[in-house]
């Protein structure tokens, strides 16, 4: 998330910008009949028994995206923890904090989850979960409250990275280890001010859903792309990559119209008025889940039930349509369950004094209708709400 963003501007962050196996450990029971096997106790509640990962089943995709200094991506499968490991990170009784951009979400709330799972895991105490409602003043008071509490690490996304880069660099200066999500402050450096920043495969994403398009318009016709008209590079390198991949590889799409829109609340106004000029438009991919439910709108004020539509990001609505076999195709999906699991695992990295990487990405996935279900599970861990599987089964 989705999942990004200028003062205002990149306050609409796009994510509406917008997600560790577990053993058991086995003991005999007294009175048992010997040779009869050993019944395993249940593990106590978050202890984790094995190295700890991210979801190791996740596609190995080549990594596409680069980071906010055009570094190199290391992909998130990489990281462990050992047992000794996690043992040494217990013994410190250490405390963390989440200060988001912007806590209401499918993305957010993935996100925020994967953290405090994998924390607890480490025996990590979250001490403060805050939401800066994307405005950058609230989220500078939001980080001055949190350091009053003395977290030896907080993990953050900024809302806007120069006017909250004092804030983290005062945190920084304070010994606390930072630890981003998708975007860092102007400033900061790796391994002095921050541990690493950590995102989806925001390009891989991008490709993804171009794919998508051109299997749904027959790989020719017009389209039009809605991106994000602000200074982000995560969501400038989705829409990149989407044109890219048609130009390259679809010579019969033709990409004849591009609308910018500054928020999430943008995609209904945009998208309509690029009905109205090419009312013949195949097409339109946006740059994430919240504003491609309002191109979804623009195109039934139209009559345009025929439009196909693909964006980033799986929400709620969006899987819904997608689900329902409606105009909203298929889509690149970011994974912040497991990019929360990979940021915890990083602030232990830094915690034992281990090197870090200064950028980290989780592959990217493809969601269409033929694996809306199995794609959900990937992303939330847990099963899709009923309203979308029982539009899948239809």
């Amino acid at each position: 998330m989705k999942k990004a963003l200028s003062a205002l501007s990149v306050l609409t962050l796009a994510f509406g910008l917008v997600l560790a196996g577990c053993g058991t450990g086995g003991n005999g029971n007294a009175g048992e009949a010997p040779g009869k096997a050993e019944t395993p106790a249940a593990a106590p509640a978050n202890e984790q028994t094995g190295p700890l990962t991210i979801n190791q089943s996740l596609p190995n995709k080549e990594i596409l995206s680069k980071g906010p200094n055009g570094e190199n991506a290391v992909s998130a499968k990489t990281l462990q923890l050992t047992p000794e490991e996690l043992a040494k990170i217990k013994q410190g009784n250490y405390k963390a904090a989440l200060a988001m951009h912007y806590a209401g979400n499918d993305w957010s709330t993935a996100q925020i989850k994967g953290l405090k799972e994998t924390f607890a895991k480490m025996g990590i105490e979250v001490i403060a979960t805050t939401d800066a409602n994307f405005k950058s003043e609230k989220q500078v008071s939001d980080i001055e409250t949190i350091l009053s509490k003395k977290p030896n690490i907080i993990v953050s996304i900024p809302v806007d990275p120069v006017s909250t880069a004092a804030a983290y660099k005062k945190a920084a200066a304070e010994g606390v280890k930072l630890v981003f999500m998708d975007n860092k402050p102007n400033g900061l450096e790796h391994g002095k001010d921050y541990v690493s920043v950590v995102s989806a495969d925001n390009y891989g994403n991008g490709v993804e859903a171009a794919h998508v398009m051109a299997k749904a318009i027959g790989e020719q016709g017009d389209i039009g792309v809605i991106f994000h008209d602000a200074d982000f590079f995560v969501t400038k390198q989705r829409t990149d990559a989407f044109e890219k991949t048609i130009k390259e590889n679809y010579p019969n799409i033709k990409i004849v119209e591009r609308g910018g829109i500054a928020g999430p609340n943008d995609g209904e106004k945009v998208a309509s008025a690029m009905l109205t000029k090419h009312p013949n438009l195949k097409g339109i991919f946006v740059v994430w889940d919240v504003p491609a439910e309002g191109a979804l709108a623009a195109a039934r004020s139209a009559g345009r039930n025929d439009l196909a539509i693909t964006t980033i990001d799986l929400g709620t609505n969006v899987a819904l349509d997608i689900a329902q076999g409606g105009m909203i195709k298929g889509l690149g999906a970011q994974l912040p369950y497991d990019q929360g699991v990979a940021e915890a695992i990083l602030a232990a990295y830094a915690l034992l004094g281990k090197e870090t990487p200064p950028y980290v990405a989780v592959p990217a996935l493809q969601v269409t209708k033929e694996n809306i279900l199995d794609s959900w599970k990937t992303v939330y861990q847990v099963d899709a709400p009923n309203t979308i599987q029982n539009a899948a089964k239809k």
